[in-house]
């Protein structure tokens, strides 16, 4: 391939930086050129409000996604749970990162805390999936809108604003908060939402077939690659953002990929899961079933209500 420099946006926040270069570190060690290019996106900038009242598909993508269109930048490099199920057209995701752990966290100041302890402790969170599942298996719990990069939730935990945090391992791992960990949760129980874990590629399809293939051969890892196209066609069939408290989780066992997906209204009163296990080459026809499930048991009707008060 002609020695070109690959210009690769991203957000500006710590953490998308650090995946930007992640990305950029394995593209130059293949011998390419690259160039980040840093934005604010509109979730980065509305911090006021929930993600989801700001709207809740492209809250962290959409102006990547414009430079792609116009040639500003050859590839976006993405959290995978930011993508909504449907991309714009012209747009598509062609590589996933091999995933880190999908687990949640909690993560607070005080090494004592527990979120079983009969105390009514405050957790700060932005993600309706968390507060939804904190009301259901926690009930105790109290929670706060907790918006921001990671560091400056960090910050707000340290001024006394929450108690502890409810984050995502992968992040929290990344940007080297582990010692504040001070509880995993189960994955059976807190089951994540689609993609959490993983970063994705997104480029035009306008790029050329060389550099497109180049990249994927270098980022592409194939076995993530199966759990989140099949989470992806979980979500889809949703018809939900990444914003909606739907859960799934696809692991793959030998060639067999197990699926474990669900939904839970706003108020955590209703908790609808589903699971199954089929061959990887059929993930998504099995995600898409469950999916289909999930709604017939009443998730349509949670939906609804949810879609009514947006």
């Amino acid at each position: 391939m002609a020695k070109t420099t690959i210009k690769i946006g991203t957000r500006n926040s710590q953490l998308a930086m650090w995946q930007a270069k992640h990305v950029q570190h394995l593209l130059e060690s293949h011998g390419l050129a690259t160039e980040i290019i840093a934005i604010e996106t509109k979730g980065d900038k509305i911090l006021h409000k929930a993600i989801s009242k700001i709207g809740s598909k492209g809250v962290f993508t959409e102006e990547l996604e414009d430079m792609l269109h116009t040639g500003k930048v050859d590839l976006a490099v993405h959290s995978a749970k930011d993508m909504a199920s449907t991309l714009p057209n012209g747009l598509e995701l062609i590589a996933y990162t091999q995933r880190e752990k999908p687990h949640d966290v909690v993560v607070s100041y005080n090494s004592d805390f527990k979120l079983d302890a009969a105390d009514k402790w405050l957790v700060g969170t932005s993600s309706t999936r968390r507060i939804a599942m904190l009301k259901h298996y926690h009930p105790n719990i109290r929670t706060t809108n907790m918006r921001g990069n990671l560091q400056t939730r960090m910050r707000k935990l340290e001024e006394g604003q929450c108690d502890a945090l409810l984050l995502a391992y992968a992040g929290v791992h990344r940007m080297g908060f582990e010692d504040y960990i001070v509880e995993h949760l189960p994955l059976n129980e807190f089951t994540p939402q689609a993609g959490q874990g993983s970063m994705t590629i997104e480029v035009s399809n306008k790029i050329s077939n060389e550099l497109r293939e180049t990249i994927r051969k270098i980022i592409n890892d194939e076995q993530t690659e199966y759990c989140l196209l099949a989470e992806r066609a979980y979500l889809k069939h949703l018809d939900g953002g990444c914003s909606i408290p739907s859960f799934v989780l696809a692991k793959l066992e030998g060639d067999m990929l197990q699926i474990d997906a669900g939904l839970i209204s706003l108020s955590g009163k209703k908790i609808i899961r589903k699971s199954g296990k089929i061959h990887k080459d059929e993930g998504q026809k099995l995600a898409i079933e469950l999916a289909q499930k999930v709604l017939e048991a009443g998730g349509d009707k949670i939906l609804a209500r949810i879609k009514s008060k947006n």
